[in-house]
């Protein structure tokens, strides 16, 4: 199951998520979400638990929970929706 993570400090990086987690049971992947022009966190991330019964567990004690300093929202995570593409040069 994918959880997605959010209000992350900008100084949390995806082993801090990744050992949070943890706690928890089998984490299978955790990443925080960095912003490519300033390489930066944009304050949320997901993590890959494969036994959904740990990560309903995960999401049940971390939503709330504080992590460096702050308390993060833990939720199952939804399936990305597609986006029409951009144009840049106005031109259709």
């Amino acid at each position: 199951m994918d959880i997605y993570v959010s209000n992350l400090s900008p100084y949390v990086v995806s082993e801090d998520l990744k050992n949070q987690f943890s706690k928890y049971g089998v984490v299978a992947s955790a990443s925080v979400i960095i912003d490519k022009f300033t390489n930066r966190s944009k304050g949320f991330g997901f993590v890959t638990m494969p036994n959904d019964a740990e990560a309903e567990k995960a999401i049940q004690e971390m939503n709330g929970a504080s992590i460096d300093g702050k308390a993060v929202t833990a939720n199952k995570a939804r399936p990305r929706e597609e986006k029409p593409a951009r144009s840049y040069n106005n031109r259709w």
